[in-house]
């Protein structure tokens, strides 16, 4: 019995669709394909912009200044077991790091490792004059350029301290002609000048960073006596460094770099709501306009509808053909919006010189879920036009 029940009914199903397919390619081909390419337009515009400010906000809950670096993999203290140097102030670091980063640089594959200690200082230039809070970053440099912050570790000769490379914002806080640079303080003991080396741009824009060697800031901070830095950054080998980093530090966070992870914007909260307020308006706009075109379309259509009431569709697959219309639609659109999404990121990442926006491979999912919520949310006003539309009335017309 459910063999017999389940064949027609699955040709049934088949049947549906074959001529909803058939019906919009029709409508895509013809003169009537308004409405069809309004709708398809509208949702890839929306879910295009979608993607462009999600994307921007993974970019920026990406870690700024933290993140702007070259390097294959990234340690990071798990917030649990690693040393703290002050609990509650300035949060949980990684301990040390010279010992390990000496470890890791000899494991096979691994061309390099550097602790990175970032503590925000103020200087003054020696010779006088304004003060500015600068962003350190202490960093062990070896023979090859390296990007950390943002900077290139080349100005800094690996056998020499005491050295400073400012990012061009940072040295704009100076006047630009700033050659020694020592701490804003009352201690005498901290006077000792930084000499700046070079002076270049930044791939963090509006960045008053600067870079000078790990031993420097460690003594300068107070980080000296265990050791810390906030994150290890290893080259080589992805695979190779993961796992010399994983042996160094077993219980800290190891992360294999690459393209922006959107779970990064649970950990900003700024970058959460904006997604999620983008998300939500998306949602809205998308489906206000699949309800308005479709039922616009739909009631072009009751005519065709009436036809096939008289043919002897019953009212469920007439419906069907209706919602079946309109999720292919916004199907549609949605891919259309995707890639739209995609070469709009690209774009704005060409036009900034930057990378003010991040694509990750689950933008696509994440663009074809929104549509269909959105397509769900409005098919029920197509349903009902279509529900109301009965052969007498259409005769009478």
């Amino acid at each position: 019995m459910s063999d017999d029940g389940g064949g027609p009914r699955r040709r049934r199903i088949r049947g549906v669709i074959g001529l909803t397919l058939t019906r919009l390619w029709k409508q895509a081909t013809q003169t009537t394909s308004g409405r069809l390419v309004a709708t398809l337009a509208g949702v890839a515009l929306t879910v295009a912009m979608l993607l462009l400010v999600t994307g921007v906000a993974i970019a920026l809950a990406g870690g700024g200044v933290a993140t702007a670096d070259d390097a294959d993999v990234r340690i990071t203290s798990d917030g649990e077991t690693v040393v703290s140097s002050i609990d509650g102030v300035e949060g949980t670091r990684l301990g040390a790091v010279s010992e390990q980063a000496e470890s890791i640089r000899s494991k096979e594959g691994v061309e390099h490792a550097s602790p990175v200690l970032v503590e925000p200082t103020t200087l003054e230039p020696a010779d006088g004059g304004e003060s500015a809070v600068l962003v350190l970053v202490g960093v062990v440099p070896d023979e090859e350029p390296r990007t950390v912050a943002g900077l290139s570790t080349a100005a800094l000769e690996t056998s020499d301290r005491r050295q400073i490379v400012l990012s061009e914002t940072a040295a704009d806080r100076f006047d630009g002609d700033a050659e020694q640079l020592v701490r804003a303080s009352y201690r005498s003991d901290s006077d000792t000048a930084f000499t700046v080396t070079a002076t270049e741009p930044s791939t963090v824009e509006d960045a008053s960073v600067a870079l000078v060697h790990l031993d420097d800031l460690q003594a300068l901070s107070g980080a000296a006596d265990d050791d810390l830095a906030d994150r290890m950054l290893v080259w080589g080998d992805r695979d190779a460094a993961a796992a010399a980093g994983a042996d160094a530090y077993p219980d800290a966070a190891v992360e294999r770099t690459g393209a922006a992870s959107p779970a990064s914007l649970f950990d900003d909260e700024l970058a959460f709501v904006t997604s999620l307020l983008a998300l939500v308006v998306g949602i809205g706009i998308c489906a206000s306009f699949i309800t308005t075109t479709m039922g616009m379309t739909v009631d072009e259509d009751r005519r065709v509808l009436a036809v096939l009431e008289a043919v002897g569709f019953p009212a469920y697959s007439r419906l069907a053909i209706v919602a079946v219309s309109t999720l292919v639609t916004t199907l549609v659109g949605a891919l259309v919006g995707i890639a739209l999404g995609w070469a709009g990121i690209y774009a704005a990442n060409y036009l900034a010189g930057a990378a003010v926006a991040a694509v990750h491979p689950l933008f696509v999912p994440y663009a074809i879920g929104v549509a269909l919520i959105a397509g769900l949310l409005a098919v029920p006003y197509p349903l009902v036009v279509a529900a109301r539309t009965t052969v007498l009335e259409e005769v009478g017309r």
